[in-house]
């Protein structure tokens, strides 16, 4: 449902964004003493555009709703202040003025407040006094009819004017000749300023669309069909177009399967990873190194062959825990187990043994965020038994993840609890977005800190 507001933040904003983003760079420059430097100003409008981009301010999605675009600024100025900061610490600039900074980000943030206030009640005024509503009317009383006037209903651009042949013993039958009740009113909704019927019709009456359609070309409606699947597909589902031409439904939500999503999230594991591998690994990995290699003889890393996304095995790497055993491929650790070397104990009760993965997390085969993955023989175990099992494998396997952070993690004792982690790694798969990885890295700290029970 395009309308002008949405066409204004999208095409619109953007453009006053930079604008004033330039204007309060060159003002801070001015009220600090410094020369404009063309450098600086570069950076910083890259970084507000990739900003904008990860956290999607200008979206058709973000603009549905003013919260989300509020929400979507909020999250690119303080991206940006963060990325900005460590550049001026990279370029090792020590002599450049903390004032700039201070005087940048607080005078953007009060124009970014001003403009978002002013956009809001300019929106509210116009919908008021010129009433610029758009008016809805739906045809369908069923399930899906229902539930798409009550959208309507909470959209404040929107106007649902009513159900046309609205009856609750005689509903609308598309079936063959359209009633003079259904055309009698949709000849009213058009006299009443309804520009747009949503028909939601079963798949058993799309042969009447025709008709249907030549009634409302003659009341000059917009006609929009929203099929009503209730009780042959599970909600929620989507339709896209292959080639622009031939339907397509998706019974599941995958927002990691378009190419957007994909980006978003290699780009957070790629500067996630490498953060932690220059900062975090190349003073601890020798460190743990050393103690391992005190605690028993063998290789400093474990090295497992694990199902990784599409079911495709790849080498899975941790600091070695246990003692070299014949059984590590097999047999899950457990509670007390024998093999757990002491410095093992340790690192597995901090989670300190999976810091070696964000090298696979660098090199494309693991993601920060993701369902654990399995030892092969346990993939084609609970593959078996758990209905829904294989679909976690549709994304990359994490460090760490949802269910993890949930409490469902360590050694599955029983298949309701595996059934509770794939249950949980479906949930994130169909709501992934990046604030969700940055929600759960925060979680797996959190508890790292406090130490897990399951953690052994």
């Amino acid at each position: 449902m395009q309308t002008r507001l949405l066409y204004l933040i999208r095409y619109v904003v953007p453009v006053v964004d930079i604008l004033l983003l330039n204007l309060v760079y060159l003002l801070s420059f001015s009220i600090t003493g410094l020369e404009p430097n063309r450098q600086y100003i570069i950076v910083g409008n890259l970084l507000w555009l990739f900003g904008a981009a990860l956290f999607d301010v200008y979206s058709e999605f973000t603009s549905k709703r003013l919260q989300n675009f509020y929400r979507g600024t909020a999250r690119t100025t303080i991206l940006h202040f963060i990325l900005f900061c460590i550049y001026i610490l990279f370029t090792k600039n020590v002599d450049f003025p903390r004032s700039f900074i201070l005087y940048f980000y607080g005078i953007l943030s009060i124009i970014f407040i001003t403009t978002r206030f002013i956009g809001t009640v300019i929106q509210l005024t116009f919908i008021k006094r010129f009433y610029v509503k758009k008016k809805i009317a739906v045809l369908g009383n069923n399930r899906t009819g229902k539930r798409l006037a009550a959208y309507v209903r909470n959209q404040k651009h929107l106007h649902f004017y009513g159900f046309i042949n609205y009856d609750e013993e005689n509903k609308s039958d598309l079936s063959g000749q359209l009633s003079d009740l259904v055309v009698s009113e949709m000849k009213a909704a058009a006299a009443a300023g309804v520009v747009d019927m949503y028909v939601s019709v079963s798949p058993n009456r799309l042969g009447s669309i025709p008709r249907l359609v030549q009634e409302a070309d003659k009341q000059l409606l917009r006609v929009k069909f929203v099929p009503d699947f209730a009780g042959s597909l599970a909600t929620p589902y989507t339709i896209s177009y292959l080639g622009g031409e031939f339907p397509v439904i998706a019974l599941r939500k995958d927002p990691l399967e378009n190419m957007s999503g994909r980006f978003k999230k290699r780009a957070f594991d790629l500067v996630f990873s490498s953060l932690v591998i220059v900062f975090v690994l190349s003073w601890l990995y020798p460190i743990i190194a050393i103690l391992i290699k005190l605690q028993s003889p063998g290789p400093v890393l474990f090295k497992q062959q694990r199902s990784g996304r599409n079911d495709e095995p790849f080498w899975c790497l941790k600091f070695r825990s246990m003692t070299v055993n014949k059984d590590s491929d097999k047999v899950q650790a457990t509670k007390g187990d024998s093999r757990i070397t002491k410095i093992g104990a340790f690192l597995r009760k901090s989670s300190l043994d999976e810091m070696p993965q964000f090298f696979n997390v660098f090199m494309g085969d693991m993601s920060v965020v993701g369902p654990r993955p399995h030892m092969l023989s346990h993939t084609e175990e609970y593959r078996a038994i758990i209905e829904k099992f294989m679909v976690r494998h549709f994304v990359k396997p994490g460090i760490t993840g949802w269910a993890q952070v949930n409490g469902f993690r360590g050694e599955t004792k029983e298949d309701g609890s595996m059934e509770k982690r794939v249950e949980h790694d479906i949930w994130y798969m169909e709501n992934w977005t990046v604030m969700l990885d940055v929600q759960i890295v925060f979680m797996t700290v959190i508890n790292a800190v406090r130490g897990e029970e399951n953690a052994y």
